[in-house]
């Protein structure tokens, strides 16, 4: 992990995460009946159980709006999750003060264009491999795995080598893990 890359991740303490094409593969199923069905992957999540364990707070801010959503977040027992988000920067605003944060303790993923100007002000700023590339030019990393295919466990797993935690999780897995 490259120096600079490694100090940003030091110093966060939330991961706020978009939904479609970030924790998913921006798909979105509906059936004959108008419900709609999304893909997670579960690595992805274990990911974000992990973080939480090791007190980083993981937040979703999304534009849409999707009981889906409501229900992979509690599964998770992510509690801060702000769907309907079309202005997402004024939401991101509120979230630092009511979580009494600053833009450098934040990390954000995203993949299009409505995140760019949260992606501009946190403190480590990532995007999925398959997102578009306007968004790919404001970012300090690009996720080698795709949305909804790793890319959040690919994230999690570097907040939590940079803040030195990755040692525990290995050795509550028995495993050496990635460094």
């Amino acid at each position: 992990m490259k120096k600079k890359i490694r100090g940003k991740l030091e110093k966060i303490k939330m991961l706020i995460l978009d939904v479609d094409g970030v924790m998913t593969d921006g798909r979105i199923i509906m059936d004959s009946d108008g419900r709609e069905m999304k893909n997670f992957y579960v690595r992805d999540g274990h990911g974000l159980v992990m973080l939480q364990r090791h007190g980083i707070r993981v937040a979703i801010l999304t534009g849409r709006t999707s009981l889906v959503v409501d229900h992979r977040a509690r599964d998770l027992k992510i509690t801060e999750v702000y769907q309907g988000a079309l202005n997402k920067k004024e939401v991101y605003a509120r979230m630092l003060k009511k979580n009494s944060l600053t833009s450098e303790q934040i990390a954000y993923l995203g993949d299009d264009i409505v995140d760019i100007p949260v992606l501009k002000q946190v403190g480590f700023s990532a995007a999925v491999a398959d997102a578009m590339d306007e968004v790919k030019k404001h970012v300090d990393y690009v996720t080698v795995c795709r949305g909804g295919q790793g890319a959040v466990r690919e994230i999690c797993e570097m907040l939590l080598t940079a803040q030195g935690f990755w040692p525990e999780v290995a050795g509550r897995y028995d495993f050496a893990g990635p460094e």
